[in-house]
């Protein structure tokens, strides 16, 4: 899951970085590796998305603020596999009424299932100096 933009606290997240409900999976971003994605991994997800024709969106948490963590960096430093967190926009984080939007669900579906479809291919023409 990511945080979404509530519209009551849009300045709690970077203009350019506001995951909104019903856009599609959100690929999450922090320079302090709270979050395991990096630049190839985000440009795989998102070659895969492209292909597919799927939304997706970028989050990356405001510099001066804080910021909550997943267990990717844990398990991608641990076995060595490239990681993207990534996840379905959603309000209220942790609380009994956490919301997300249902067409999110459907393209997260998509996505992961278009994802081992393709990533094969898209990976093999890749190269990283």
């Amino acid at each position: 899951m990511a945080h979404g933009v509530h519209p009551n606290f849009m300045d709690k997240h970077e203009e350019h970085h506001r995951p909104e409900l019903q856009k599609g999976l959100v690929i999450k971003h922090n320079a302090n590796q709270r979050y395991a994605t990096s630049g190839v991994t985000a440009f795989l997800f998102k070659e895969v998305a492209k292909v597919h024709n799927l939304p997706t969106q970028e989050f990356v948490v405001r510099n001066d603020m804080g910021c909550g963590s997943t267990i990717g960096p844990i398990l991608a430093s641990g076995v060595g596999i490239r990681t993207v967190d990534c996840g379905i926009a959603q309000l209220s984080m942790h609380s009994v009424r956490e919301i997300c939007g249902k067409k999110d669900v459907d393209i997260a579906y998509k996505h992961f299932k278009a994802f081992y479809q393709t990533f094969s291919h898209i990976d093999n023409k890749l190269n990283i100096d």
